[in-house]
């Protein structure tokens, strides 16, 4: 799939002859003050906060500029270490000059777009750097080895377009996100009133009667279908699983066998 008025072939290069390397440098977490001066990224951050594109900073420091890396716009950066190989490949593209980049960061500087890149990185390329990574109890991640990464790549022009598309399907994702926390809030901030009979609809009066749980309800336990028992999967009846029910939403799977298993 392309947009219709590119048609030139991609170029295939390793990420070496595109791309130069360097290391982030120290910012630990009792480095971050809230009323800091100079915004910086920590690389679990990348972990936790960011996504592919990253234009707004969620830390600052106070640490004295010349000991620190500081970022050029368009700069890439993945983590160096991290807990496993999957984690490790994650990409994101600073948008903003002067970023200090802490330890344990591979900074990717190059004339190609980074948006692009990230977005590269973190999709077609996650299982080959995933591979490349090298480790058991803390995975590592060299330039060198990223250096050796084949790319596809189209011309700056498709790479602008192509990024621009991902990143405003990224933003609109974002800001459905924070629709969602923020109902999210609301609705446990309700619950809690509505339960303790601190609000109520107009119309209901009466007072709230008091009972155990097990004057109002039976109680029994669900079954396990056997894994080992594959006739039983991919059916018709819904199955929800224990561990499922914490994740914010369900995803039943479906089961062949009689009854409704819960």
């Amino acid at each position: 799939m392309r947009f219709p008025e590119f048609t030139e072939e991609w170029e295939t290069k390793k990420l070496g002859e595109i791309a130069t390397f360097s290391k982030g440098k120290g910012i630990s977490k009792s480095d971050i003050e809230e009323n800091g001066i100079i915004e910086c990224i920590r690389y679990g951050e990348l972990y936790t906060h960011y996504r592919e594109v990253i234009n707004e900073i969620k830390s600052k420091t106070n640490v004295n500029t010349s000991t620190l890396v500081l970022s050029e716009m368009n700069d890439v950066i993945i983590p160096a270490s991290g807990e496993t190989t999957i984690d490790i490949a994650t990409a994101s593209c600073v948008m903003k000059s002067g970023i200090a980049l802490g330890g344990d960061l591979n900074i990717i500087k190059t004339k190609n777009n980074g948006i692009f890149l990230s977005y590269y990185l973190n999709s077609k390329k996650k299982m080959e750097i995933a591979n490349l990574a090298q480790g058991i109890s803390v995975v590592h991640l060299y330039s060198s080895q990223l250096a050796s990464l084949s790319l596809s790549l189209p011309k700056l022009n498709e790479q602008n377009r192509i990024s621009s598309f991902l990143a405003l399907i990224d933003e609109r994702i974002q800001t459905q996100n924070k629709i969602i926390g923020q109902l999210e809030t609301l609705i446990k901030g309700l619950s809690e009133k509505i339960y303790s009979q601190k609000i109520r609809f107009k119309k209901f009066t009466e007072k709230w009667e008091v009972k155990k749980l097990g004057e109002i309800a039976t109680f029994y336990s669900g079954g396990t279908p056997l894994t080992s028992k594959r006739e039983y999967f991919n059916g018709n009846i819904p199955f929800i699983r224990s561990g499922e029910i914490n994740c914010g939403h369900l995803r039943p799977k479906r089961l062949k066998s009689g009854g409704v298993w819960i």
